[in-house]
């Protein structure tokens, strides 16, 4: 094995490759993650015989080496519940916004939380000041202005930088089990619109939402009046889409909208036909009852029931001693899904 000079980590000899790749091919028929592989293998040779140009064939293996790397770094850290903080890089540190991302970030700390931020400076930095080093992760962008990494995640571990907006908004996603949203410019918007429309149309798990803006700034409440005139007026969007976020004022009114959210709430997960919801603690049979009243317009047959685990979630042990409602679901309004989730919540 070498290494590169150029960036001072191994090169695989080809006789290392092949013997890398061979145990993949011989792997049991019966694992999951050799399979995977094979696939991605067999993909990288049909990308390679297409005879594709040299930028496509470029495009494909910068965006697979920043997933692999951002995978890498993000796997130590899977069994903690992360925030992802948007807001502008050009918020100074005198705004009253600035102060409610750092404590906003603090007061998430404190319930268990670590927190992803673009690492730049702005409502990112003091975000992650706010959080501290050891409870941050930078989401960097190249560019050749304003994302350069802010000084409290400069050189950790865990400043990921990405080349391509849509492999960093990917991990922004997949990592995160909330979204806190500052005020910000056309950053800001593109990725908060991109949040809102994977959760409207249950592309990504459900979670919350917030918007956060200081006492007497009134940003949030300006984009929420568009939306409404602009959007909900026209019949663009939904009644029930407007659900899917929440505008607060404080840090604890922020951390309080996460922390209800997970009282009973744990996770989904789709089985064949079947949504599954795994509860933190379980709810009566009388009120699984009632859901069928409020909520039927989510099935698309039978009605809502409590179980145990189902055989397909057994490669989740931590979590098969978790309550399940169960439902056929007709996957037809995310957004009602989420006022489902709410409501158990309040029960």
């Amino acid at each position: 094995m070498k290494t590169s000079p150029a960036r001072s980590r191994p090169v695989l000899s080809n006789d290392e490759i092949l013997a890398q790749v061979r145990s993949i091919l011989e792997s049991p028929e019966d694992d999951v993650h050799a399979a995977l592989a094979k696939e991605l293998l067999s993909g990288m040779l049909r990308l390679y015989d297409a005879h594709l140009n040299l930028l496509d064939l470029k495009i494909v293996n910068r965006a697979f080496k920043e997933l692999r790397h951002a995978f890498r770094v993000f796997h130590g850290y899977r069994d903690r519940r992360k925030i992802s903080i948007f807001g502008s890089a050009r918020t100074p540190s005198d705004d009253p916004n600035y102060h409610l991302a750092f404590q906003f970030a603090r007061r998430s700390v404190e319930e268990g939380f670590m927190v992803i931020t673009g690492g730049a400076d702005g409502i990112m930095r003091a975000a992650q000041e706010g959080a501290g080093r050891e409870n941050s992760f930078g989401v960097n962008i190249m560019l050749p202005f304003e994302q350069g990494p802010n000084s409290t995640i400069a050189d950790d571990p865990k400043l990921v930088t990405f080349k391509y907006f849509f492999t960093r908004k990917l991990i922004f996603q997949k990592e995160a089990n909330a979204i806190a949203l500052f005020p910000g410019g056309f950053g800001t918007h593109d990725e908060g619109f991109e949040i809102l429309t994977l959760a409207q149309t249950g592309k990504s798990e459900p979670q919350p939402i917030i918007c956060l803006q200081a006492p007497g700034c009134d940003y949030w409440d300006e984009w929420k009046a568009f939306i409404t005139r602009q959007m909900l007026d026209r019949n663009l969007v939904s009644p029930e889409d407007m659900s899917l976020f929440k505008i607060v004022n404080s840090a604890d009114e922020a951390v309080e909208e996460i922390r209800v959210f997970y009282r009973r709430f744990h996770s989904i997960r789709y089985v064949g036909r079947q949504l599954v919801m795994r509860l933190n603690s379980p709810i009566s049979s009388s009120e699984v009852a009632g859901l069928h009243d409020q909520f039927r317009d989510l099935l698309s047959e039978g009605t809502f029931e409590l179980r145990g685990h189902l055989a397909e979630e057994l490669d989740e042990p931590d979590i098969t001693r978790l309550p399940r409602l169960t439902f056929t679901s007709n996957r037809r309004s995310a957004s009602r899904l989420r006022q489902l989730i709410d409501y158990i919540n309040r029960i």
